[in-house]
């Protein structure tokens, strides 16, 4: 009976299969028909597959969703890890820190996108009077495409790196001092250590960090939303903005629901890849 606290558990993963797989079930059907507000759903089978995948707007989306979820993994997780290390290990500092850095993750996300609007404001936000106190008088987040962009990333980064600071202090704290003692003793450098002890032992902290961190900025929806609404034109509409616009905007719940499908499969096979590409990187998990 080693495994009888499962049976605990059994209720609730019934309750939450339960009520995860029904919303799928109807979203898989609806993608089968066309679907119009005041007209009758006509079954065209796998069209609404087929017009979504040739749909150049779905396309671009989708590129543009990618490079944001690499660039947000690329700049996040690195950054967090350094924090992380940077912390104080022991004193009352500790509980400071780590409530203070919490404090993003508590705000809703629409919120967040609403707080870094006002961020941006011209007239009044923070963030233009700082590029023009540094000499980038054009900053404009509304009107530069670029500007709009790097403001989402910026957006993101302040929002959820403290997520990957929590998983990665926690992983660290996890680690045996004897490890960086037989380091010491054995003479290695700050960056042997690193490399050898604190990187191998952090392995599991870094996989969930990395998968949480991708899976939540590939679905972001709120926070570009409420900031830059898409725009300006098509420069920050990610695919969840995509499939809203086509699903609610559009009236098209057929195809708006195959757009779905489509983005639930890619966010459960791209987890999937980093999840195997990281645990046989180094040859396995560590000891």
């Amino acid at each position: 009976m080693k495994n009888r606290a499962w049976w605990f558990l059994l209720p609730a993963l019934a309750v939450m299969s339960l009520s995860a797989f029904i919303p799928l079930m109807t979203v898989i059907n609806y993608a089968q028909y066309s679907v119009f507000p005041g007209s009758a759903p006509q079954f065209i089978g796998m069209e609404n597959f087929a017009d979504v995948l040739g749909d150049g707007v779905f396309l671009d989306s989708l590129r543009r969703q990618v490079l944001f979820s690499i660039e947000i993994l690329l700049i996040e997780i690195p950054l967090g890890l350094g924090l992380a290390l940077a912390l104080p290990k022991k004193g009352k500092w500790v509980g400071w820190s780590l409530v203070l850095l919490g404090i993003p993750l508590l705000i809703p996300w629409n919120v967040v996108g609403i707080i870094w609007r006002v961020f941006t404001r011209s007239d009044l936000g923070a963030v233009p009077a700082i590029f023009n106190w540094i000499g980038y008088g054009a900053y404009n987040a509304s009107l530069n495409s670029g500007d709009a962009w790097w403001t989402v990333v910026a957006m993101d980064v302040w929002h959820w790196t403290p997520l990957v600071i929590l998983l990665c202090y926690a992983g660290l704290q996890a680690i045996p001092e004897e490890f960086y003692r037989a380091a010491k003793i054995d003479g290695a450098s700050a960056w042997s250590t690193f490399r050898y002890v604190t990187l191998p032992k952090l392995r599991h902290s870094l996989i969930l960090a990395v998968l949480l961190r991708f899976m939540d900025s590939f679905k972001i929806y709120a926070e570009p939303f409420q900031l830059t609404g898409g725009g300006p034109g098509n420069s920050t509409t990610l695919l969840s903005i995509y499939t809203s616009r086509k699903a609610i905007g559009g009236f098209n719940m057929g195809f708006g629901a195959a757009v779905s499908i489509i983005y639930f499969f890619l966010v459960i096979l791209i987890s999937w890849l980093l999840y195997t590409i990281m645990m046989n990187v180094g040859g396995g998990s560590s000891k």
